[in-house]
């Protein structure tokens, strides 16, 4: 949920790298048949019409392969960012056979960008998200929904208010309160920082100067390459920074806050860890060790859904989606190849 997101049954099974089975691999030409579908024109893209108190507007999407069974629709962190981030998932998803949506929610890039404050609403994302389900023709004999970030919080939103659509679960580096996750930064994060720099950016952030170039540049070392994605600089991978780039912060500051040590805005009293357990879908909660957030609180949130299992990215950030991508990508191709084949 940040701009570097760019910036939440007892019996909870722990997934690894070495535990996720060897996926099926289908013929390609099965997973590469386009016969009747209506996308092949743009290459799997559609723009769905999508209604508003605001009037109609636009979103983008964008269809890889094809599967019966798995089909994963992908909602991006931010709010404001853009789906490009998850274009990893482009480099496994095909070799697993699985059917995937990229998806531009409403004030991302490739999507109308209206200039209507009162859309940023959580709500408002949800109901978005079963008019983008519905145009797909996707439904709860085959649909997963995964969310990083703020998209955890829009799929936690969605499963709890549409659990007939929906076969799998998959909540991403998001923990279920953003009271507890302002908490964990507090007294975890922040002591952990250089006392100067972090001094330097509660004083910008103070003076309303987040736009000030030096509050990137404090950041950058002393929070994003030690929590958001575990690489210089330099060398974040190109679909992360493009993400960056196409930052709407008139959708991201109003829900997200200003701050990059911790959230406000619209989504400041967030919490949904004690209706955890109604969810009785099959579920998958990522962590990650170097997380922005807390990743034992995650464990416990796996815990508490009925039928939640828990992946631990060891070497993983924010981003584990990059910095511990094989152990990420395993664990989620396995939690789904579980789900398909019948596997508690």
């Amino acid at each position: 949920m940040k701009r570097h997101i760019l910036l939440a049954a007892l019996a909870s099974l722990t997934i690894s790298c070495s535990q996720a089975p060897a996926p099926n691999r289908p013929a390609a030409s099965g997973y590469f048949d386009n016969a009747g579908r209506d996308d092949v024109l743009s290459g799997g893209v559609k723009m769905i019409s999508i209604s508003t108190p605001k009037g109609e507007f636009h979103v983008w999407t964008k269809r890889v392969g094809n599967n019966p069974t798995i089909k994963v629709l992908l909602l991006h962190g931010g709010p404001g960012f853009t789906h490009e981030y998850l274009e990893a998932f482009d480099s496994y998803f095909p070799g697993a056979g699985i059917e995937y949506y990229h998806y531009d929610q409403l004030g991302s890039t490739y999507s109308d960008q209206p200039d209507e404050p009162d859309l940023w609403d959580t709500a408002r994302f949800v109901d978005e998200v079963e008019q983008v389900r519905n145009a797909l023709h996707l439904d709860g004999r085959n649909l997963y929904l995964f969310g990083h970030s703020w998209g955890g919080i829009l799929a936690i939103e969605y499963a709890l208010q549409h659990p007939e659509t929906l076969n799998g679960l998959i909540i991403s580096n998001m923990m279920s309160s953003i009271p507890a996750y302002n908490e964990y930064a507090e007294k975890v994060l922040m002591p952990e920082m250089d006392q100067k720099a972090l001094a330097e950016i509660k004083a910008l952030e103070a003076a309303g100067k987040n736009d000030d170039p030096r509050y990137m540049e404090l950041l950058m070392p002393n929070h994003y390459e030690k929590h958001i994605l575990r690489m210089p600089g330099d060398r974040w991978p190109d679909p992360v920074m493009r993400s960056m780039r196409h930052l709407n912060p008139k959708v991201y500051v109003p829900m997200q806050g200003p701050s990059e040590l911790g959230a406000g805005g619209r989504l400041a009293r967030w919490d949904r860890t004690a209706d955890l357990g109604r969810i009785t879908l099959p579920a998958l909660v990522i962590g990650a060790r170097y997380d922005t957030m807390d990743a034992k609180f995650m464990e416990m949130m796996s815990k508490t859904l009925k039928k939640g299992r828990y992946l631990y990215c060891p070497n993983g950030s924010h981003l584990a989606i990059y910095d511990d991508q094989r152990t990420y990508m395993d664990g989620i191709i396995g939690f789904l190849k579980d789900v398909d084949a019948g596997k508690p």
